[in-house]
């Protein structure tokens, strides 16, 4: 059964969100007004080494004071493709440079409360360019090897909702060759 949106109003926007309330009509003509979040959609990438071996980020996340893995991955600019942020993300975060990017996963990890999509690349190369470019986006960037993300989503070492979608999509369907 398909919702009917009869109007949405903005409570709240800046330059990352757009919280709203939408009149929506339900089974029955029954209506309620239902909260929702707009946002940019965000690009990211899961980038293989020769060892099989991915690149994380080991961060903190302050809003769920949550120490975990992630793979790369940030909002797309206005005017940017998807796989263009997905390359600027990963060289900004990690400081390595991914090779040649391939669609991996699309997620939209909050679907009942939020438009949010994610696009996930693949990059089975990359070449190390520097430091990150902001200190804060991650406590030390390592690789980690494919066969423990398992053992990591077990742990609460991985946690990220699209992180985990892309590692464990990675990791089930085996690395593409």
């Amino acid at each position: 059964m398909r919702w009917t949106v009869h109007s949405e109003t903005s409570l709240y926007a800046d330059r990352w969100l757009d919280i709203r309330v939408a009149d929506v009509e339900i089974s029955g003509g029954r209506r309620l007004e239902h909260r929702l979040i707009r946002s940019a959609p965000g690009a990211g990438a899961v980038v293989v080494n020769r060892h099989d071996e991915v690149l994380l980020e080991w961060r903190h996340r302050f809003i769920t004071d949550t120490w975990a893995y992630e793979i790369p991955m940030g909002a797309v600019e206005e005017g940017e493709t998807p796989e263009a942020a997905a390359a600027r993300e990963v060289e900004e975060e990690t400081g390595w440079r991914p090779g040649p990017l391939r669609p991996l996963v699309y997620v939209q990890p909050s679907a009942g409360i939020s438009d949010s999509e994610h696009h996930v690349f693949l990059a089975e190369s990359a070449e190390h360019v520097g430091d990150p470019a902001d200190d804060w986006e991650a406590e030390r960037v390592e690789w980690v090897p494919l066969t423990e993300v398992p053992k990591l989503v077990g742990e609460r070492r991985l946690v990220n909702g699209t992180s985990m979608t892309a590692l464990l999509y990675l990791y089930g369907t085996g690395r593409p060759g």
